[in-house]
């Protein structure tokens, strides 16, 4: 199966989620899945820009989808990807916004050009799991992930409002789950799965942080995990870069890693650390890795 999409990257990956856009690159091009990325595109507007103004947040979006739109000129596209679940609800809320024509016009006004905005906007997950198919995944895995038991972590806005983005269950996803149980990994029953882990006030209320995303860290070590796996830059931020402020605020010793889920999938394929990028995790995947060696008989 041949598949092509305009992805968009958006701003964590290029910075703070570096190893995230670069595990997901080098995950779809072992799976033969071409991604082209939108030339020129902009910031989605992320949390603060719908905050302050729906159309000028929703005609930062309309740019980069108009840019898509000459893409799909030029060839044939099966839509739009996007790794991070920020970014892929702003996309989806303006597309799903634009079918309101008063308000298609006026983003187009400002904008300046005709937007036709119709290609299928997807998750990387959700098209590993709806157009390829897990058992493509599957079939490049040379060292399951045994013995490593795992937490699947959503977040709150991947699934939801569900209205808007079609997939799975927004109470009880189960795409990442079955993922990572291709991937070998012993997958726990995790019930904060799709909980907020206090999303961007981490840059204004680290209170709300430590007790929000402390309650995931709390609830992952309860479930006998020994990581949590995720598919959110900032989910992974809160629960890995700020664990020693969680810990401080709550009095707790957490030391649990926390990885994306290309990141697993990498290294379940045999990719080594250039496309992986473990030494990006603020918590040191490197014990929990030799241990798993160990436990599989392999060399660390």
């Amino acid at each position: 199966m041949s598949l092509c999409y305009a992805y968009y990257p958006g701003c964590s990956g290029l910075g703070t989620s570096l190893e995230y856009d670069t595990s997901t690159r080098a995950l779809c091009e072992s799976l033969g899945i071409e991604l082209v990325e939108i030339p020129d595109w902009n910031c989605c507007g992320s949390t603060p820009a719908h905050a302050v103004d729906h159309l000028l947040s929703a005609c930062l979006v309309g740019r980069n989808l108009g840019i898509a739109d000459d893409m799909a000129e030029e060839r044939k596209l099966d839509g739009i990807l996007t790794p991070c679940p920020s970014c892929l609800k702003n996309l989806k809320t303006t597309q799903h916004r634009l079918a309101d024509p008063e308000f298609h016009r006026k983003v187009e006004l400002v904008v300046g050009r005709t937007l036709t905005a119709d290609l299928p906007i997807k998750s990387v997950l959700q098209m590993l799991v709806e157009d390829l198919g897990l058992e493509a995944l599957a079939k490049l895995v040379q060292k399951p992930l045994a013995g490593l038991k795992v937490v699947p972590y959503y977040g709150c806005i991947m699934i939801r409002p569900p209205q808007i983005m079609q997939f799975d269950d927004p109470e009880n996803p189960m795409a990442l789950d079955n993922l990572l149980a291709e991937l070998g990994a012993e997958v726990l029953p995790f019930a904060l799965k799709t909980d907020c882990c206090g999303a961007s006030l981490g840059t204004t209320r680290k209170d709300v942080i430590a007790k929000l995303s402390g309650r995931i860290l709390d609830a992952a070590e309860e479930a006998g995990a020994d990581a949590i796996v995720t598919a959110c830059p900032l989910c992974q931020l809160n629960l890995d870069m700020r664990q020693s402020q969680i810990n401080k605020a709550n009095h707790s010793g957490h030391n649990m890693p926390v990885f994306y889920y290309t990141q697993l999938a990498g290294l379940a394929a045999g990719q080594g650390e250039t496309s992986t990028m473990m030494d990006k995790l603020c918590v040191s995947p490197r014990p929990l890795l030799a241990s798993l060696a160990g436990r599989t008989g392999e060399g660390a």
